[in-house]
């Protein structure tokens, strides 16, 4: 415990949704929810809007729906939020060298260790400074909660939602835990929580005035003991600038329960393919393979196989992924599939048999494949009108379809002749599309055939215009950074359906 605020937390208001209404005018000021937006999906995170409904993280979308049925509902975009996120980490490191990241929109920060404060009213300007230089650069709102702890200063946070600051001033902190409800302690989940009401303790006050013996009695002498100090208002928990991820993980929800097993395997080569991604990105190897499997009646199971040594090598990791589906019996429907890595290392200890088997399997299919055409153009030629048997050129294989693009809801796409927007929705063929772009006025809507070629996927556009950037033409330069506007400031705009052009 610190005499002084100097430990700051940050949490970004809202953070997927609000930096989905950031980067589309249309939707500021107006119910949006970020998440799996099918049947089985569930709200990752909802704007304020859309609260006020009842909306929370963790709802299924289908709730939701229920709800909120005219609010936004897109998938998520972790590419837009991962570059955000590094810009208000970059930020707090500017503060401290010792930031303690939680997930891509909440951290701590030493401000002593930074010497950037060392009393109340530095460690106030530091918050408010931060505020400030996040919605300059990013345009997105954040909350800080200052205190001598780590854990005031999250409970300060939240008290300051949204786009607030508050600071906690030491020697008040048993006052100001006291009426909350236990859950408000790291490490009472809803287990302990529900464990704790049993007996006959709802709230802060309640657990510190039962005595440290009695939550030893209930809950083991390590959790008992460590929740009875946070109960009376102390935490000695440093800020701790690396933490090192255990894990890298991907699943998917299925909004039809798979039942052919050739479907699965397939569903598991290619988690394995994205979690090697992210394990790259993150530039680790891992030694243990892990496959979870939800089947229809919503069981849960997982094998583990560990190997000789750390890989990031996609056709080990698939292997041993489809090895462990092979002790899993799926006959009654599988609703989600994940594959994950752990046992993380620097480093990879490459499986050579792995790898030599890996490359003959591909150079036997390339054999099997060359064989196939040539056999096919045979045929072909055999069958050209007028041609004698084996004369003339093979006739055109007709080319097969090509699978029905998909678009999801909320994601980037540019226009050959309209330039930049994102899809509203999609279906019988269609794709809708509003074109605007972060720094712009709500845009129009118009809709292509799913397969219209001058519509492509994009990356993501920043939700800030850099003020180095040069002008567009007609323009004069030097123009300053402009700033997303806040929901508030913007007026509103018409929300429009059917037809294949809109206004905004």
């Amino acid at each position: 415990m610190r005499p002084v605020p100097t430990i700051l937390h940050l949490d970004m208001d809202a953070f997927y949704a609000a930096a989905e209404q950031a980067s589309k005018p249309s939707l500021r000021g107006k119910p949006v929810v970020v998440g799996g937006i099918g049947t089985r999906g569930v709200v990752a995170t909802a704007s304020y809007e859309a609260r006020r409904f009842g909306v929370h993280s963790a709802m299924p979308v289908a709730q939701a729906r229920r709800l909120c049925p005219n609010a936004a509902y897109l998938n998520p975009r972790f590419s837009l939020y991962r570059a955000v996120s590094d810009q208000v980490m970059e930020l707090l490191g500017r503060l401290s060298p010792l930031v303690e990241p939680l997930s891509l929109d909440e951290a701590f920060v030493d401000l002593e260790a930074g010497g950037v404060a060392d009393d109340a009213a530095s460690a106030r300007t530091a918050g408010e400074r931060l505020r400030e230089d996040i919605r300059a650069v990013t345009g997105l709102t954040g909350s800080v909660g200052l205190a001598g702890s780590k854990m005031l200063a999250k409970i300060a946070s939240e008290q300051a939602k949204p786009d607030g600051l508050v600071l906690i001033e030491p020697g008040t902190e048993r006052e100001l835990l006291a009426p909350m409800p236990v859950r408000i302690l790291p490490g009472v989940g809803p287990a302990t929580g529900e464990h704790l009401r049993r007996a006959g303790m709802t709230t802060v006050v309640e657990l510190a005035e039962a005595g440290e013996d009695e939550l030893v009695r209930l809950l083991g002498k390590a959790h008992g003991a460590s929740l009875y100090r946070m109960a009376s208002g102390f935490d000695d928990r440093p800020v701790v600038s690396e933490r090192d991820a255990k894990s890298v993980s991907v699943e998917d929800t299925f909004e039809v329960d798979l039942h052919d097993r050739v479907r699965i395997r397939a569903e598991v080569g290619r988690l394995a393919d994205r979690c090697v991604v992210r394990l790259r990105a993150a530039g680790r190897s891992g030694r243990t393979v892990v496959l979870k499997v939800r089947r229809y009646d919503f069981s849960t199971l997982t094998r583990s196989e560990t190997l000789r040594g750390p890989t990031d090598d996609p056709g080990v990791v698939r292997e041993a992924a489809g090895r462990l589906l092979e002790s899993v019996d799926t006959t009654g429907g599988v609703r989600l599939l994940g594959v994950g890595v752990t046992g993380l290392a620097d480093y990879t200890q490459e499986d050579l048999f792995a790898q030599a088997a890996t490359e003959k399997a591909e150079t036997e299919r390339a054999a099997a494949e060359e064989a196939a055409g040539e056999d096919a153009g045979a045929e072909e030629g055999n069958a050209g009108e007028g041609e004698p048997y084996g004369g003339g050129a093979a006739l055109e294989r007709a080319p097969e379809p090509l699978p029905e693009r998909r678009w999801h809801a909320g994601h980037d796409v540019r226009h050959a002749q309209h330039g930049a927007g994102w899809v509203q929705g999609s279906g019988l063929g269609r794709v809708t599309v509003r074109f605007e772009e972060p720094t712009s006025r709500p845009g129009w809507v118009r809709t292509f055939k799913v397969d219209d070629p001058d519509l492509e996927p994009s990356d993501p556009l920043p939700l800030v215009r850099a003020a180095d950037e040069s002008a567009e033409p007609g323009e004069s330069g030097g123009r300053e950074a402009q700033v997303v506007s806040s929901p508030a400031s913007l007026p509103k705009s018409r929300s429009d359906a059917g037809g294949e052009i809109s206004s905004p």
